[in-house]
This record gives structure tokens, C-alpha cells and sequence, in this order.
């Protein structure tokens, strides 16, 4: 067993050890997100049954190689976490599961529908430079054929992390580039020299590897999904705090 679990720390020592960090508020919002799906699922008469827990508990253990009681065991001690501590875990996460799926699930494919556009993804490769001038003439030495945009990439970008892929950003969506760029850069055609294009960063080259069109695959659901819940409980949080703030001033 890890000597950790040796230690003694007082509680007010973690919330202490949380506020120097700045990391309270997001405990705290979180505590509240668990209250409001806790409320609401018993509201709508939603449960989780024994054998949902025992399930996923299984699949947990069969994604860690726990194959044994025992290493299931000393893995929750290692974690600091008892079995009961696990199960509500798995309870409230399965929980809230439910309650998005009660909730969103008929929304999704229509809101995919209408956000179509953002949803269209592009293998890009850019160059970021201080100066107009600089863009300029690495456009030039690209066009002309001497350099190539991987070498002027990894020549001259201003981020080292991008100077060692050779300029490679990996597949972005629409809605991860600044709106006027991701206009241009979805207007272009594959292999096309792009720019200088200005933006807070410095000046843009860009070159599109492939385009790839929107669609709606499971994980692109789940991500839609857990985002409109998302959305839905810090509404849900803010609209609690708004009251408690109103109640206290009438109160005043």
C-alpha cells in the first residue's frame, strides 16, 4: 500500500491547499453541478440501478487489467478512495448520463443540422511570423520553389513546438480558426498557398492538406451532447446563485 495513505491531512487543509492553487471555485461549481443533476434526475424519477453499477465497475476494471479482487483493492487504496467512495462515483456519473441523454438527445441531431458548417474540419499547415515583411518573402520563396513550406516552417515559425512538425497543425475545425481566416482557408483548394494573414498572433502562411466534411459519428454526438448538458447546468447553477443573491438582498 502506498505510504500516502498514511498521512493524515485535515480537510481544511485540502480546501486551504485548493484556494492557494485557484482551484476552489471550480471544486465548488462542480459540487453544485452534482446537486442540481442529483435534484433534477429525482425530479423526472430517474435511477441507476445495482446491476448498471456492477457493469460499469466491471468495465472499469477490465480497462485497468484488474483482473483480481485483490488488485481492484489495492488500486482504490492507492487512489486514496474506498469501494463505497468508487460506487457512488460511478453512480453519479451514470446518473447525469441519463439525465443528458433524458434531456438532449432528441436536440442533437438538429442542432448538428443547423451547425453544419462549423462542424467541417481541414489538415492545415501554418508558418507564424513577427512581420509582414518576413511573410512576404517566405510567400515568395515557396512559390518559387526555394523552399518548400515544411522547411520555411521549421526555418523561421515562432513556436519551436511547430518549427519541430515542420508547420503541421493537425485536423482543426471551422470554429477553432479566427473567423476571418477559417473564411479564406475553407474557400481554398488543397496543396494552395495561403496568405500573409493577420491576427493577434503575427502573420500566417498557411498551407490545406485535406479537407473533410461534417458528420455526425458517434463521438461527434457524444461531444454535441455533453456540451448542450454542459451548457444547461452552469444555467442551471448561475440561475440558483441569482436567487440566493435576490433572497439575501430582499432579506437586507
Amino acid at each position: 500500500m502506498n505510504d500516502l495513505t498514511k498521512v493524515f491531512i485535515a480537510p481544511e487543509e485540502i480546501v486551504n491547499f485548493l484556494k492557494k492553487e485557484m482551484n476552489l471555485k471550480e471544486v465548488y461549481q462542480k459540487i453544485l453541478f452534482q446537486r442540481v443533476i442529483w435534484q433534477v434526475a429525482e425530479a423526472r424519477g430517474i435511477t441507476v440501478t445495482t446491476e448498471e453499477i456492477e457493469a460499469e465497475a466491471n468495465r472499469q476494471r477490465r480497462e485497468k487489467h484488474l483482473e483480481k479482487a485483490a488488485d481492484t483493492v489495492a488500486w482504490l487504496a492507492d487512489q486514496l478512495v474506498s469501494p463505497e467512495d468508487w460506487e457512488m462515483g460511478i453512480r453519479d456519473r451514470l446518473l447525469s448520463q441519463k439525465l443528458a441523454n433524458l434531456l438532449f438527445a432528441e436536440k442533437v441531431e438538429a442542432f448538428f443540422a443547423q451547425n453544419q458548417l462549423e462542424f467541417e474540419q481541414v489538415s492545415l499547415y501554418q508558418i507564424i511570423v513577427d512581420s509582414q515583411k518576413i511573410a512576404q518573402e517566405i510567400y515568395y520563396q515557396i512559390e518559387d520553389e526555394e523552399i518548400s513550406f515544411f522547411e520555411a516552417a521549421h526555418l523561421y515559425d515562432i513556436d519551436i513546438y511547430r518549427r519541430q512538425k515542420c508547420g503541421y497543425e493537425g485536423r482543426l475545425y471551422r470554429f477553432d480558426l479566427p473567423t476571418n481566416i477559417a473564411s479564406v482557408i475553407f474557400r481554398s483548394s488543397p496543396k494552395q498557398l495561403i496568405g500573409p494573414l493577420q491576427s493577434s498572433q503575427g502573420y500566417h502562411l498557411f498551407m490545406v492538406d485535406n479537407f473533410f466534411t461534417a458528420e455526425l459519428t458517434s463521438e461527434r454526438y457524444q461531444e454535441i451532447l455533453n456540451n448542450m448538458f454542459q451548457q444547461w447546468l452552469v444555467m442551471e447553477v448561475n440561475n440558483i446563485l441569482s436567487s440566493l443573491v435576490h433572497h439575501q438582498f430582499q432579506e437586507s
